[in-house]
């Protein structure tokens, strides 16, 4: 498996899988969609790993999505903007489905897009000193792709704040809410993470895939390809309105939108 964005490193029966481009606070494009998708249907499908612990380098775990991939965004149409979502929301439904148990090692900020990463892992842990932020409407779009997945992990009380306002909010609130598991000081992140990992590696595998299928079967509403659809149609069909071609010029062009003025 070669990567470029990524790295890989197994230990023993835990595989960590690392977000390795800290110059751009690890936010994602085409090339990483297809990477992790691909990493993760690799590593769901190997006899000898029993955990997988999504990380990152740098001071963020992930910024969402990168300008220049945004940029060639801002003029696709519909049809070219459904695909570029339906690569996403099926990188996501693979990690959330992977067989394997998954962690999400939070060791900085989560914007946006990153924030369906940290949704779809099994279980989070974060610095406490890590801030979150689904910042969609502040450039007029949807957080509609990783909705299904951020929903299910904060609850939907929380998401009606968070999703409309795009404000920011700590890893203490984060985990209040139940979005992270654990906010923990960064010199205790990876003994943290380790103890979780461990713990996960020493139940046994069948019951561990059956419990987290479990979950998934038995969790309100089934993440399927109807509800998948929806939420991909949802962020096309908003990133070619005039508010969210306005939205995500006046982003990239770092100047007021037009709602603003």
């Amino acid at each position: 498996m070669r990567m470029k964005n990524l790295t890989l490193q197994t230990t023993g029966a835990i595989a960590t899988l690392t977000l390795n481009r800290p110059d751009v606070r690890n936010a994602f494009n085409d090339e990483v969609i297809a990477e992790l998708t691909q990493a993760f249907l690799d590593l769901g499908a190997r006899d000898g790993v029993r955990c997988i612990v999504l990380a990152a380098e740098g001071t963020a775990f992930c910024a969402g999505a990168d300008l220049n991939w945004m940029k060639r965004m801002a003029d696709y149409t519909q049809e070219q903007n459904q695909a570029d979502a339906a690569a996403l929301g099926e990188m996501l439904r693979i990690i959330y489905q992977c067989p394997k148990p998954t962690i999400a090692r939070v060791q900085g900020d989560v914007y946006a897009g990153g924030t369906g990463l940290v949704a779809a892992c099994d279980i989070a842990v974060s610095v406490d000193t890590a801030w979150f932020c689904l910042s969609e409407t502040r450039i007029g779009l949807i957080p509609a792709t990783i909705s299904p997945y951020v929903i299910r992990a904060m609850g939907a009380r929380a998401a009606h704040r968070w999703f409309l306002t795009a404000e920011r909010f700590s890893a203490a609130e984060a985990h209040r809410i139940g979005f992270v598991h654990e906010a923990v000081p960064a010199a205790e992140l990876d003994a943290t993470v380790a103890s979780i990992a461990k713990a996960l590696v020493s139940a046994g595998p069948a019951a561990v895939k059956a419990s987290k299928q479990l979950v998934q079967d038995v969790a309100e509403k089934d993440i399927d390809a109807e509800l998948i659809a929806m939420t991909v149609d949802g962020i096309a069909r908003i990133r070619v309105s005039p508010e969210g071609r306005e939205g995500v010029q006046s982003f990239l062009q770092k100047r007021k939108p037009a709602w603003l003025l």
